[in-house]
């Protein structure tokens, strides 16, 4: 049953809430008749999104530090950003302690639906997640962990964030896509692909448990490999001005400090987007004039179809070495 099922038959009033039991937690659930998105979709839809997609979400979760992106008066509102724990959090849930910079940060980790269905209670529609895993560093069970020193987390995922400029066609971002993933191939990696839920498209590939540090030089390298082969397509600056009709190679996505958009999360724009899993069979067919937008409406019934498709990206088999681009002749 949906979390709020009865809701619109005489449940409780707002100001009560709904007392509902998710994976044998007891939660309230506040205000399911807001609206979240400009499209019209409330928080009870949210909710049901996550109820539906967790167990397909969750794997993808699992031992990675949960930055959360909330909206309290709707996508079209303020946002902020949000890494602690807050105040009122289940004793339940799951919170992992990380030192920054020399301050402890109480992330949430998600183990399961209920963790999801609590943090869209609280409007959190963006989860965002680093290239490191809890586990994957020498951290000693229930230890703070941190970004430097011999107990730095190591990264378990790269990620090369393509992120178009004003003028670039999901076409060209297609073929961009399938650029990175080619030189991620020639090295031994296994590019997945996914949507932002926004503008671009990101390549992952799993990796050995490798310095972070490591893996934000490598992507540099391979976004200048990028840019010298296709200066017409792809820039590595961050300064806007050189980014129209361009796509920008974000390579500091992988440094230990920065999230990124979990897949099969929503996004706060108009329309509750996904960032979504895509095959590239289905990126290959993405002609000029095509969009890739999905939204929460849409992916239980392409997961219900096509099933996971970045399952594998779990797998820890699939996980290659670093690789070592060589840097193109200045």
């Amino acid at each position: 049953m949906s979390p709020h099922d009865g809701y619109a038959a005489g449940m409780p009033a707002e100001s009560e809430g709904l007392r509902t039991e998710v994976d044998g937690h007891v939660l309230t659930l506040t205000n399911l008749d807001k609206v979240l998105f400009p499209d019209g979709t409330t928080k009870a839809e949210l909710i049901d999104y996550h109820v539906a997609i967790a167990p397909t979400l969750l794997p993808h979760l699992a031992g990675r530090c949960i930055t959360r992106l909330r909206f309290p008066n709707g996508a079209d509102a303020e946002s902020f950003y949000e890494k602690n724990a807050p105040a009122g959090t289940p004793e339940w849930v799951h919170i992992q302690q990380v030192l920054a910079a020399g301050s402890r940060i109480d992330y949430v980790v998600a183990d399961d639906a209920a963790t999801l269905v609590w943090l869209a209670n609280l409007a959190a529609i963006e989860l965002h997640t680093p290239q490191w895993r809890l586990g994957d560093s020498p951290t000693g069970a229930g230890e703070p962990i941190g970004f430097d020193g011999e107990n730095s987390v190591r990264a378990t995922t790269l990620v090369v964030d393509l992120d178009p400029g004003p003028g670039i066609s999901a076409h060209q971002l297609a073929a961009a896509a399938m650029m990175a993933a080619t030189e991620l191939a020639g090295e031994g990696l296994v590019p997945f692909v996914k949507t932002t839920g926004s503008k671009g498209l990101q390549v992952m590939a799993p990796i050995e448990p490798s310095a972070w540090r490591e893996v934000v030089d490598q992507v540099r390298i391979l976004g200048l490999r990028l840019a010298r082969a296709r200066p017409d397509l792809f820039v590595i600056t961050m300064n806007k001005a050189a980014r129209p009709e361009r796509i920008y190679v974000d390579h500091l996505q992988n440094r230990a400090d920065r999230n990124t958009i979990s897949v099969y999360s929503a996004r706060g724009r108009a329309e509750p987007r996904v960032s979504t899993p895509l095959t590239w069979d289905e990126v290959a067919a993405v002609g000029p004039g095509d969009e890739l937008h999905f939204t929460i409406r849409d992916v239980p019934e392409r997961v219900a179809t096509l099933g996971d498709v970045w399952e594998h990206l779990l797998d820890p088999e699939v996980a290659a070495p670093l690789p070592r681009f060589v840097a193109p002749e200045q």
